[in-house]
């Protein structure tokens, strides 16, 4: 049966490089969003954030340029809740991890090649 997937990735991100190669070598058909050009809404991150079961600071890309010049881990440790976190991950693509596949009732957050394949094969 096939899924119908999107992978929202930055094409000069070598683990959504990585990623895509996986999917083209297991035949596994989607459609490609760039995170930056058209970045995560609100309501999108809320919807993903529940479907993925994952709490909402791991939707934040702790390894960006944008995140430390931010400071986004103090403001996180001080207390930011979900409703301030999905706000500021909506403003910006790049502060959002990546890869992140959605697909009809789940999503996939960074590339773990074992969960990708439970989810996907």
């Amino acid at each position: 049966m096939a899924k119908k997937i999107t992978v929202l990735c930055y094409p000069s991100c070598s683990t959504c490089k990585k990623a895509l190669k996986w999917l083209d070598a297991n035949g596994i058909a989607y459609s490609q969003r760039h995170i930056a050009d058209d970045a995560p809404t609100a309501d999108e991150l809320t919807a993903w954030i529940a479907a993925s079961g994952l709490p909402f600071k791991r939707f934040f890309n702790t390894s960006g340029k944008l995140y430390r010049s931010l400071d986004v881990k103090s403001k996180l440790e001080a207390g930011m809740n979900g409703e301030e976190a999905i706000e500021l991950l909506a403003t910006d693509g790049l502060l959002v991890k990546r890869p992140i596949v959605v697909g009809d009732g789940f999503v996939l957050v960074g590339f773990r090649e074992d969960e990708w394949a439970e989810k996907l094969l």
